[in-house]
């Protein structure tokens, strides 16, 4: 219901030129500025009892609204900074948060968009916003939707055609996916992770020899950048494990873990990789590291429990065989897709 609401205010808002964001006044102005000013900082517990007060006393006006819809979000990135499941610079949270107490900020932050947008046009940032929250909900169709009509609106937004590429990779629409993809680099020339999520595009599509060439380019736009992602290392060690190359995919996984100490997936790639070379001290680590940053991961309980069954360590492989057995059982639907 909600997101038929958005749609139906957004359609009719469409054809304006411009925000229709009550007048404020002087005081109400700088209750908002300096809400978005404690957002910025981040202190964001300050920033959202500055935007509630803010739409306590207009609360018609869109801007607070959507102000605190992004209030909300950027609370969720903060919750998957903690656990080191956050990687990119504006990038959604890995769906490794599957917390109550996340869905419950994610819808909010959708209530506070629909809210806003019957008073006025959402910008294109405020739609790739709802769209981030529909992708953290893994309702890729809506965020589908979300960034199309933020593509519409900016087609120069390299940012936007990325993570509809993001969304349309997601539901299996591989095609499309890199048509959008290619488009964030037309725009944003060298853009790492849409180069990533072309080679990804291009592995649903059993394309595997494009697949790689894209990963590695993904890769080596990376060179001498003083700050690297991680993701394209992971993927395409991934990849390689898939293709059973594991002594190809050992050292890229390594460098992985060199630049994302602490990113979940790098860890527990890397300890399938050397589970496969037998190497298997070495595996019992990476995946106790994965464990350290987020011990409710299912796959990494029963990774380690075999490990430890092949070391002998039967006790020890019993108690994780057991937490992966509980964990299993409360785990969402698996999907395929970028994180």
């Amino acid at each position: 219901m909600m997101l038929v609401i958005l749609w139906m205010t957004v359609a009719a808002l469409a054809q304006a030129p411009g925000s229709q964001t009550t007048a404020q006044t002087t005081a109400g102005a700088s209750e908002l500025s300096t809400a978005r000013e404690l957002l910025e900082k981040p202190d964001l517990p300050a920033a959202e009892v500055a935007a509630r007060r803010f739409i306590a006393a207009h609360p018609s006006d869109s801007s607070g609204h959507f102000l605190l819809g992004l209030i909300y979000f950027r609370e969720v990135q903060s919750m998957a900074r903690a656990t080191g499941t956050y990687t990119a610079p504006g990038d959604v949270p890995p769906e490794t948060l599957n917390s109550d107490a996340r869905d419950e900020k994610v819808r909010a932050s959708l209530a506070e968009f629909t809210e806003g947008a019957k008073f006025g046009k959402p910008s294109s940032f405020d739609l790739k916003i709802v769209s981030f929250d529909y992708v953290l909900l893994s309702d890729y169709a809506s965020a589908d939707k979300w960034l199309s009509i933020a593509v519409e609106w900016e087609p120069q937004d390299a940012d936007a055609w990325y993570y509809l590429g993001r969304a349309k990779y997601n539901e299996n629409r591989f095609e499309e996916a890199v048509h959008a993809f290619q488009n964030a680099i037309e725009f944003h020339p060298r853009h790492v992770l849409a180069a990533d999520g072309i080679g990804l595009s291009y592995a649903g599509l059993n394309r595997t020899a494009e697949a790689v060439s894209w990963l590695q380019t993904s890769i080596a736009w990376q060179e001498g950048a003083p700050q690297k992602s991680p993701e394209p290392y992971i993927d395409l060690g991934d990849l390689l494990n898939q293709l059973a190359k594991f002594e190809e995919a050992l050292p890229i996984l390594q460098q992985a873990v060199t630049i994302a100490p602490r990113n979940i997936r790098a860890h527990e790639t890397l300890g399938k990789t050397m589970m496969n070379l037998n190497r298997l001290p070495e595996a019992q680590k990476e995946l106790e590291a994965s464990l350290a940053v987020d011990p409710n991961r299912s796959a990494a309980h029963y990774l380690l429990g075999q490990i430890y069954r092949k070391q002998g360590q039967l006790e020890k492989a019993k108690a994780e065989m057991a937490r992966f057995q509980e964990l299993k059982a409360k785990d969402p639907p698996p999907k395929s897709g970028m994180q």
